[in-house]
Order: C-alpha cells, then structure tokens, then sequence
C-alpha cells in the first residue's frame, strides 16, 4: 500500500540457514493428504511425505543448485545419504512449523498478502504493479492467483512463526562483550617448519612396495569406460517452434478475451498520514483537522505540509506523492475516497487502520483496451504455447513407443517428429553438465547398461526434464582399462616415499614439541607473527584452532600442527594482547553475526522440541530408495 508498508520485510534473516527449501510447490494440501502408501518416507503425527513429494523435492533442490553451480553441478551431489536426509529434514521441519502454527490458529491476513504481492518485483511493470503480468507469470508455473495466493499465505505463516521463535533469543551483553575481545584477541607467535623433503632421503622403501600399492588400489588407475552416443531429444518447446498461428486464430483469441486486455483506470494521488498510534486516535484526527484547514487556505502548500508532518516516510520526502495505482491496492477507505475525487481535488480527513489521511488526486489514466498490435506477440506465444502442451502430450507415448519398438535406430522416430539425430563427443558414465541433454544419470544408466552395449539398441524415451523427452543409441564403445604398472611405477614410488617422508617429519617434529613443553628449547624460531581470530592470514588455516586453543597462562607456551604434503610446524606462543574496541560498524555487523546464530539455535531446538512432541518418524529404507 504506502511505501513505509511496501518497503515492509517480513522474512526473517534468522530462518533462512536453517529452512533452505521454499515451499513453491507443496500447496496446502501436501500437508493434509493421506495416501497411505508403505512407501511413505516419513510420518509426523498423522502427516505424511509420500515419494512423490520427497521426490519433488529432490527434483527442486536440483534446478536450485543447477541454476546457482552452472557446468560445475554434478547430479551425484544430491545422491549422498547425508544430502537425502538433508532435504527430508526441510520438508519434516515445514510440517512441523505447519502443525504447530495451525495449533495456535496463526493467521496472515489478506491485507498482509496483497501488500506482499504488491512487492514483488516480479509482478511490477514500469515500478508498477500489473495484473497482467501477475497472472502471465503464475501461469508460466502452471499456477492460478488463487492457489498461489493460498500457498502464499502458507508461507507467511510458516515464517510468522518462525520468526516469533527467532525473535525470543536473547544474546546477553557479557557474552557479546566476552566473544568480541575474543575475536579481537592478538596472539604473537614464531614458527618452525620442519619440511617433508628433507626426510626423502632417508626413506627406504621396499623392492614391491609400488607394485603392491598399484594392485590394492588398482581403481585409481583405471580409464573409465567410455562411449559415443546418437540420441533425440523431444520437447515441449521444439515442438513449438514447428507451429503456426494464423491472424484468425490471434484475432478470434483477442476477441474472445478482451477483458483479458482491459487496462482499468488508475489514480495517482499524494496523501499526508497522520498515524494514530503515534498520537493516539483523538489527537491524530485533531491535528489532521488542523492541517486540512491550513490546505483549504492554501493549496498550494500540500506536499510541502506533508513532507513536514506525513507519517508515511516513503511518501513524505516526494511530497506525499504515491504514484498511479489500480483498484484493490490500497485500503478501502482510502480507495473509495481516491476514485471519487476529482483531477486536483482535495479530500476531506479520511480514517483508516493506518490512521487519518488528506488525499489530493493528482492524476487519471482513464480505463482502455490495449490494442491488437500490442498483444498480438504475447497471444501467439500463448495460443503456441498451448498448442505446443496439447502435441507434446500426445507425441509423447508415439515418440516413447517408436524408440522401443524400432530399436535399431532412432531415424525413425526423428523422422516422424522432424527431429535432429545428433552424436556426442566421448562420454563417461558419470553425468557431465557439459554433455548437455545427456547429463542425466538414469539415461546414462541406460546407455552403459549391458543391453545397450551388447546388442546397441536405443535406450527407452527417458524425461530429463519437464516435458523433456530424451532416447539415445549407443555408437561406439571403450571398456575400462588398467594402466599399465610400468607407466605409473616410478609416479607411485614417488607418492610413497612422501608419505613415509610426511610420517618421519610429524614423528620428528612430535618429540620436539614434547622436548619444548619440559623446558628445552635450541630451535631457531622465525620471526614473530601477530595474528587474531579475525585475521589469521599469516600462519596455515591446519594451525589457527591450535594457536588460539594455547595456554596464555604461563607463557611461553607451545603447539605442533601436522601439514599434510609438505611436513610439520612447530608453533611458540611470545605474547598475547588484550583486544581492542571495535568501530562502532564493525561491531555491530559482528553483534549481528552472534544474533542471528543465536537465533538459528533458538529455532533448531524449537523444532528438536516440536519433533518430540509430535512423534517423527522416517522410513530409511524408502529415504534411500532412488
């Protein structure tokens, strides 16, 4: 509505580590429905998670990740148990926030959601809300207003609740104090590397060690099978690219929906707020009297009145101006009196839940019916797209049927829906993004199957992807092979000998740390390196945990850290200062950091508390079910 409503931020920073899976496609029902499967996933209370919603969600996580990593996405990421777990604890978490926040009648309004879409720049055309593009854009996900608005309002609520808990956490300023002069904390330190080259010369390894390293770790040497691929890809979007709409078909469609096409009338208007819970409701309406008063003497003086006295500071600083809006989004009364008024006619006091407003209208855009001309691109794209849906569902079972029942090439099912045969490069049996259509684990599962290699015949139409059909024929074939041990001999005794040379160094190094810490120090220490928990550049990532976990107690004190492929360091502790006050900004971005994981374990054991209470149970055997 105002823009101090508008500019409003209602998810709270607190959950957004702890709950990473949007809630986009589980509409209200997936929290109610019972399919009363034995493959069920998991049980809270009496909710369920079928297959198909873990499923589904495994499927979202992955165009997430798809679209964040690019070429560097690898479909296995998602196959590890931890990560299934993962995502299943997401979805167990949302119905628990669910079960909990319908147990306490928790309610968003539909003022709360209207101003929420209203934000939403997805939705904005020219800064503007456009109905247009709202409905254009949850059609495209296969969404009506009604259900997106209802998942909406599931949503808010979740984090309504959510963000109660995160707000409860309390971090006191002892402990604020204490972390900060922590972090702060410096620490002066000198080193010792003792290096992994200088044991390689003692290193005496055994005549067979390389062979017996080659044969119990023979996979490491292996050349992955490969192959060379034809496949077909049939989709939605190819199909249509091959269709035409005719001018009849565009003119009968924007004949048939000219509401559709209605740009209704718009208002702009400037408003001065006086807030009533700032002064209380009989002194706001007073003062609102007051300057209504002033305005009538001089009208001329409304927008520099209302950047004096508004309560709306969006608007305020542009002279109470709030830009053109449509019916339905601003509050009734507001509304009301806007669409009544006059080009430059100003209101009388008008109350709403926000508290008393003068209106004056500043401008009309009269309702109107967009041209053919401007929607004809859009109404083809539709009647395409429509087209396109209606063939693909039909092409989809003949195109699936052709490839098996032809098994012997794919020409004949490119033929019937004109598509192009095309040949990969040399593939792996691991899914490459670069390999493009053909990065898709079961499809290469398929095509390494041992009937695609023997008797090369295609595989089945396997979907990679919505309305994305895909088959393949195997071309050519390379079996794994072994390295040859005489080419790898010499890099393996290599690899040996440093690993022996690594075992010397930390031995060596070990019994010096055990010499310094009885009093016997003949090292030559390097020179003296300060370093804080904020900034411990100067020394290996392996040693900060032991220089910071040293006792400053009696000093000097000493440390050793194992550096895995290059030897062992030898850490003396000089000195430690006390740490410094922080700039004011620099504090309170790391106030901010300890509020919010304070408020991240506030909600980890809110729901730790909720899964008691409401009984989870997880099915492993149907969770690692691929």
């Amino acid at each position: 509505m105002f823009d101090a409503v508008r500019n409003n931020k209602i998810i709270t920073q607190a959950i957004l580590g702890l709950i990473a899976i949007t809630f986009a496609f589980f509409g209200l029902e997936s929290y109610v429905r019972d399919p009363g499967s034995a493959n069920d996933v998991a049980k809270i209370g009496d909710l369920k998670i079928n297959q198909q919603q873990f499923q589904q969600a495994m499927r979202d996580q992955q165009d997430r990740m798809r679209a964040q990593l690019g070429e560097k996405f690898d479909p296995k990421m998602l196959d590890a148990p931890e990560a299934r777990k993962a995502i299943l604890d997401d979805l167990i978490n949302q119905r628990l926030l669910m079960l909990e926040a319908n147990k306490h009648r928790m309610f968003v309004s539909d003022e709360a959601i209207r101003q929420t879409i209203l934000g939403i720049q997805a939705f904005n055309v020219d800064g503007r809300f456009s109905n247009e593009r709202y409905d254009a854009a949850l059609r495209a996900q296969g969404m009506t207003p009604a259900g997106f608005e209802a998942q909406l309002r599931q949503d808010m609520t979740l984090q309504q609740l959510a963000g109660a808990v995160a707000r409860s956490s309390i971090t006191a300023n002892t402990v604020v104090n204490r972390i900060l002069s922590l972090q702060t904390e410096k620490r002066d330190v000198s080193e010792v590397r003792i290096a992994l080259d200088t044991y390689l010369d003692k290193v005496k390894l055994a005549d067979d060690a390389a062979k017996k390293y080659y044969d119990e770790n023979s996979k490491q040497f292996q050349v992955p099978e490969q192959a060379v691929a034809e496949y077909v890809v049939l989709s939605m979007e190819g199909i249509g690219e091959q269709l035409a709409v005719t001018e009849a078909e565009i003119q009968a469609w924007y004949d048939g929906h000219r509401p559709q096409y209605e740009q209704p009338e718009e208002r702009r208007a400037s408003h001065i707020l006086i807030a009533s819970e700032k002064l209380g409701a009989d002194k706001a309406r007073a003062k609102a009297d007051e300057l209504l008063a002033e305005i009538r003497k001089n009208p001329g003086s409304f927008a520099e009145l209302a950047g004096k006295n508004s309560d709306d500071p969006g608007s305020a600083s542009k002279g109470g101006d709030l830009g053109f809006f449509g019916r339905g989004m601003m509050v009734k009364p507001f509304e009301d009196t806007a669409f009544s008024l006059g080009e430059s006619e100003i209101s009388g006091v008008v109350e709403s839940d926000f508290g008393f407003h003068i209106i004056k209208l500043t401008g009309i855009h009269a309702a109107k019916l967009k041209p053919l001309a401007e929607v004809r691109g859009q109404i083809e794209a539709e009647l395409k797209k429509a087209a396109a849906s209606r063939k693909f569902a039909e092409a989809a079972e003949a195109f699936s049927n052709t490839v098996y029942e032809q098994a012997d090439s794919l020409t004949p099912a490119a033929e019937m829906f004109k598509l192009k045969v095309i040949r990969s490069g040399w593939l792996q049996r691991q899914a490459n993004p670069a390999n493009g259509p053909l990065a898709n684990e079961k499809l290469l599962g398929a095509l390494f199957g041992e009937d695609s290699i023997k008797n090369r015949r295609n595989t089945e139409a396997v979907e990679i992807a919505t309305n994305t059909l895909v088959a393949a024929r195997l071309v050519d074939y390379k079996p794994a092979t072994l390295q040859p041990f005489e080419g790898l001999k010499a890099s393996i005794e290599t690899l040996l000998r440093r690993q022996e040379a690594q075992i010397l160094a930390a031995k060596d190094g070990e019994a010096r740390l055990a010499a310094l810490k009885k009093g016997e120090d003949s090292l030559a220490w390097g020179p003296g390196k300060v370093v804080s928990r904020m900034d411990a550049r100067a020394i290996p990532p392996q040693a900060v945990p032991a220089i910071f976990r040293m006792d400053a107690a009696k000093l000097p004190a000493y440390a050793g850290v194992d550096l895995p492929g290059s030897g062992y360091a030898l850490f003396r502790l000089n000195r430690v200062e006390t740490g410094v006050a922080l700039d004011e900004a620099s504090r309170k971005a790391l106030q901010g950091q300890l509020d919010n994981f304070s408020a991240q374990e506030e909600i980890r054991l809110f729901l730790a508390a909720l899964r008691s209470r409401y009984k989870v149970e997880i099915n492993q055997g149907a969770l690692e079910s691929k």
